[in-house]
This record gives C-alpha cells, structure tokens and sequence, in this order.
C-alpha cells in the first residue's frame, strides 16, 4: 500500500547527474502524519518544495545545450534549476488536507526540462494511504 509524503521526503530526478537525491519540503499544513508536514499534489514550487538537485543533465535544457557546445560537444551538466508549474500525479483523491488530494510515493512531478521527479523515501513509513 502506497504510504504518505511528509517532510525531508528523499526525491530524484532522472535527468540529476549520478542520480543524486534532494529533499521535499511540504507547505506548512496544521494536520501532520509521524510529527511531520503532510504533502500535497499542490507543493509542487521549484526552490519552496522542489529543492533544486546537486546537477541537471537533461539535453533539453538550454544550460546544457550551452555548457556542452561551450566544452566543444563534451556533455557539461550545470546546476539544477526545476522547473515544475504542474501539480504531481496522480495524488490520492479519497485523501484530503484542506480540499487537496495528499501525495504518496508513487506520485511523479514533470519537469518541463525533461526529467521526472520521484519520491524514493516518503519520510515515514507507519502511514498509509488507499
């Protein structure tokens, strides 16, 4: 069974170089699970919930692009910077904080830069959700 995101979830990107994780940081919410902050499919703010990974990869982002033709062709990764204006999904619509579908661990979040954002450790483990 799927199990609730809350806060310091570890997430990665496919396009993160070496696959390097990052952390989730919910918007503060007064319901929490395991004494910390629930996610929702709506904290979803590069920089606010989406903490930038170590390096981006993706050859659809135009850093890149200009970082390799700048190394003559040689793949240069440049910092992260996520670009995420879509909420994650699919969230879970039986499950509600203030009208919102909450976020479990199989929920993924597009980045319009190519990658896609996963969770790989939802920050607890004893809450479960339908």
């Amino acid at each position: 069974m799927p199990q609730q995101v809350v806060a310091t979830a570890v997430t990665t990107c496919t396009f993160s170089l070496g696959g390097a994780p990052s952390v989730f940081i919910p918007t503060p919410r007064p319901i929490l699970s395991s004494s910390l902050i629930n996610g929702v499919i709506i904290d979803n703010i590069p920089f606010t919930n989406i903490v930038p990974f170590p390096m981006c990869c993706s050859p659809s982002n135009p850093a890149f692009i200009a970082a390799t033709s700048a190394a003559l062709g040689v793949p240069t990764p440049v910092p992260c910077t996520p670009v995420t204006p879509t909420p994650w999904q699919p969230g879970v619509p039986n499950v509600l904080i203030a009208n919102i579908p909450v976020l479990d661990n199989t929920c993924t979040l597009q980045c319009q830069l190519g990658g896609v954002i996963a969770i790989t450790f939802p920050a607890q483990v004893t809450h479960n959700v339908p």
